[in-house]
C-alpha cells in the first residue's frame, strides 16, 4: 500500500548550506542503462527534474511529468517537493504531500526513476560503494542481481561437491504479469516487483540468497536444503504471496506465483546453469499445470 509523507516546512533563515550539504548529490539508480551510476551534484541553487526542456534533470520516460519535482536548498539541507505531478513524487516508497527534508541515503522516486540520495561526511566514500552496490543489486527491488546469484550459486555448488551436502533453488515467476501492467501501467507492475520482493524477503533465512534474475523472474539458492525441505520453502513462499493484499492507489490486485525447485546432493556433475535449467523447467511446467503452484 502506498503510503503518504506530510512534514512542515519551516522557511530557513539566510545562511549558507552545510559544508556536508553541500557536497550532496542524486545517483541514478534505476532504470539500468547509460543513466545508471551518473551523479548529479546539489548546489546552493533549486534544481527542476522533469520531462521538459528547461529542467536541470532531463528524464525521458513517459511516466514523468514535464515539471516533476523541485530539490530547493535551505539551511537544514534539502527540501524535495512534487510539481503536482501526474505520478507523484516518493520518498523511500511513500507519496510526498508537502516539501520533504532528504536524509542521507533516502530513495527519490520521481515517475519510474530512483536516485540515491548522498550527504554524508564522505560522499566520495558514499558514492564509490554506491556504484559497487549497483553492480550486485537490483536498482528496483534492492535485492541482489542476477550477476550475484550467478557468483554465489557457483561457488555454493563447489562447495555442496567438496562436501557433499544438499543446496537447492528456487525460480519464481509472477503469474500473468504482463496483465497487470496491460491494465494498470508500468507503474504499477514495478509496484508489484518491489512488494513483492518485500513479502518474499521476510520468509528468507539469512545464509540464502534471493536475487531477481530478470523481468518477472526471481530465483532463491537454499544452502543446506534438501528437495523436500526447498518444496516446502517455495509452498511458504507460494501461500504468503497469495495471501498479501496487493494495492496499488485505489485498486487491489490479486497476485499470484508459480514456483520451480531443483536439487543436488553434492553430485559431481552439476553446474549453476544445470540447477537454474532444471529449476526454469520445472517452473514451466508449474506455468503449463494452471499457475500458483510449485513443482519440483
Amino acid at each position: 500500500m502506498v503510503e503518504k509523507l506530510t512534514q512542515t516546512w519551516i522557511t530557513s533563515p539566510k545562511r549558507l548550506l552545510s559544508e556536508i550539504a553541500r557536497e550532496a548529490c542524486l545517483v541514478h539508480i534505476y532504470p539500468t542503462g547509460p543513466s545508471m551510476g551518473c551523479r548529479y551534484p546539489l548546489s546552493e541553487r533549486s534544481l527542476m527534474l522533469g520531462r521538459g526542456e528547461d529542467c536541470d534533470i532531463r528524464l525521458q520516460d513517459h511516466s514523468v511529468s514535464r515539471r516533476h519535482a523541485r530539490i530547493e536548498p535551505t539551511a537544514e539541507g534539502y527540501f524535495v517537493h512534487d510539481q503536482q505531478s501526474t505520478n507523484g513524487t516518493f520518498v523511500n516508497d511513500r507519496q510526498l504531500e508537502t516539501a520533504w527534508l532528504l536524509q542521507d541515503g533516502d530513495y527519490l522516486r520521481v515517475g519510474n526513476c530512483i536516485y540515491r540520495y548522498l550527504a554524508g561526511g564522505n560522499i566520495e566514500a558514499e558514492y564509490h560503494e554506491e556504484i559497487y552496490r549497483l553492480t550486485i543489486l537490483d536498482g528496483l527491488t534492492q535485492i541482489h542481481n542476477q550477476r550475484y546469484l550467478t557468483e554465489f550459486l557457483d561457488r555454493e555448488v563447489v562447495r555442496s561437491q567438496r562436501h557433499n551436502r544438499p543446496l537447492s533453488v528456487l525460480m519464481i515467476d509472477i503469474d500473468r504479469f504482463k496483465s497487470i501492467n496491460d491494465t494498470f501501467g508500468h507503474l504499477c507492475g514495478d509496484f508489484v516487483l518491489r512488494e513483492l520482493a518485500d513479502v518474499v524477503r521476510t520468509t528468507m533465512r539469512k545464509e540464502d540468497l534471493f536475487a531477481r534474475y530478470g523481468g518477472e523472474e526471481f530465483a532463491i539458492v537454499l544452502v543446506e536444503a534438501s528437495r523436500d525441505e526447498a518444496v516446502a520453502v517455495a509452498e511458504r513462499i507460494r501461500a504468503a504471496v497469495a495471501a498479501h493484499q496487493f494495492r496499488f492507489e485505489a485498486n487491489p490486485i490479486n497476485l499470484t506465483i508459480s514456483i520451480g525447485v531443483a536439487a543436488t546432493s553434492g553430485d559431481l556433475g552439476m553446474t549453476s546453469a544445470n540447477l537454474l535449467r532444471q529449476a526454469d523447467e520445472n517452473l514451466y511446467t508449474a506455468k503449463r499445470g494452471g499457475r500458483d503452484r510449485v513443482v519440483g
